[in-house]
């Protein structure tokens, strides 16, 4: 497995199992919804795929010299 795909795995494993946690935790202590809480489930899983996969494309540029006006493309881009 290459470093820069364990590195990117490993990152966003940790990452969405810490942010699940949090939010199963805190809906279900504000609703006691088994509805809720998946719902949370499944937007954060959602939302924190795109973020995580946009931060390690706009680090990937920054590294390949991509340049400030680059980068302020591809931010726009994928906001858009």
């Amino acid at each position: 497995m290459k470093d820069s795909l364990r590195t990117g795995v490993s990152f966003g494993l940790t990452s969405a199992v810490i942010t699940t946690l949090g939010l199963m935790v805190g809906l279900q202590s504000g609703t006691h919804s088994k509805i809720v809480v998946l719902a949370g489930i499944l937007t954060i899983a959602i939302a924190d795929a795109f973020s995580d996969a946009l931060g390690i494309h706009v680090s990937e540029e920054a590294e390949s010299g991509g340049g400030p006006q680059k980068l302020d493309n591809v931010i726009s881009s994928k906001s858009a």
